[in-house]
């Protein structure tokens, strides 16, 4: 902090420090050598004091009214303070107005952030959708595969049952006509012997003559009886055979009569599958459009702060000017050893700096 005041011989030995180095000893040169100390009035008034006293060594010098030098001092003193008022409120208003710029940037750096950290969840949730999709549709396909395969099978044996009751049939129909013929042989083998016996009495002589014959032709008989027996056996045995493949068959013909259940249960959850993954799409296109409008508040955000960013420099542009005018203030300041048609020459340029009209 500055002191309350000064005296004569530190001025005069902060002047004499100027001159040793060839610096001219003006007001602003001696307040800042003794620590920006001191009203500029007094560094005037001891000055002058300083030049009066080395005027009578000097030579003659042009007199001054005191009345002329007093003013010209104060009017200094009063320009320079209501410059660094000014100044001071400039930069006040400034730095409040810089300070309100940068809160509203931060706003919206941070708005742009959770803008930005909301589109990055949402590209998240997008790709998790697109995997499950991706999944979903893979299950589909090898649902798809597995129903495929269960219908060929179920075709393939569908194919074999109907050659296997083909056959079945076939043996049947074989088997009817072997009774048939075994019947047949049995009516005729009856009325033959019943013929045999009406013609007993009367070819009783022819058949004992032919009795040989007879029972050779009766035993050719038996034996062909004996065949068509094994042949009714061996068809019997087949008949069980086949009866038993039909049972194994339509044992076989359940577990494809349940995989067909399966098969429509699949077919339902392929169509709940498949209304999901429309479901799904329409998330995603949802996803899709929330995203877009997000990117564009995003670039809205972003104009935004570019344009915050524009009227900061402006500001900055500001300030800057406004250190230049305080700059030229203080070069402005007229030496005080020239005389008062210099200082007020400095003073009239200090006002103008402050009137628009001027």
């Amino acid at each position: 902090m500055a002191r309350a005041g000064i005296y004569k011989s530190e001025v005069v030995r902060a002047r004499n420090n100027l001159l040793a180095v060839g610096r001219y000893p003006s007001i602003d040169a001696i307040r800042g050598e003794l620590g920006n100390t001191g009203s500029k009035g007094t560094i005037h008034r001891y000055l002058k004091e300083i030049e009066e006293e080395e005027g009578g060594n000097a030579g003659a010098q042009v007199a001054v009214s005191e009345a002329i030098q007093d003013l010209a001092a104060r009017l200094a003193e009063r320009l320079h303070e209501e410059a660094d008022q000014r100044l001071a409120a400039l930069t006040d208003k400034h730095k409040a107005e810089i300070a309100a710029l940068n809160d509203i940037s931060t706003a919206l750096r941070n708005e742009v952030e959770s803008f930005r950290s909301q589109s990055e969840r949402q590209a998240l949730e997008l790709a998790a959708e697109k995997a499950a999709h991706t999944e979903i549709l893979s299950t589909l396909q090898e649902e798809r595969i597995v129903q495929a395969q269960l219908t060929q099978r179920i075709q393939d044996m569908e194919g074999q049952q109907a050659k296997d009751e083909a056959h079945r049939v076939s043996l049947e129909e074989k088997h009817q006509h072997a009774r048939e013929a075994l019947e047949h042989f049995r009516t005729a083998a009856k009325e033959q012997r019943e013929q045999d016996q009406r013609q007993f009495e009367q070819q009783i002589q022819f058949l004992q003559g032919e009795l040989r014959a007879a029972k050779e032709t009766v035993n050719a008989k038996q034996q062909e009886l004996i065949h068509s027996h094994q042949d009714n056996a061996r068809l019997s045995s087949e008949q069980a055979h086949l009866r038993s493949e039909l049972h194994r068959l339509e044992s076989e013909i359940r577990p494809l009569r349940t995989a067909r259940e399966h098969l429509a249960v699949s077919e339902l959850k392929n169509q709940q599958q498949e209304e999901r993954l429309a479901q799904r799409a329409a998330r995603i296109d949802e996803l899709l459009v929330e995203n877009q409008s997000y990117a564009e508040k995003l670039q809205d955000a972003n104009q935004a702060g570019l344009r915050l960013e524009t009227e900061l420099s402006a500001a900055k542009a500001v300030l800057a000017s406004h250190e230049q005018i305080l700059q030229r203030i203080t070069i402005s300041q007229a030496p005080a050893t020239k005389g008062s048609g210099h200082r007020k020459e400095s003073a009239e340029n200090q006002e103008s700096l402050f009137d628009p009209e001027k």
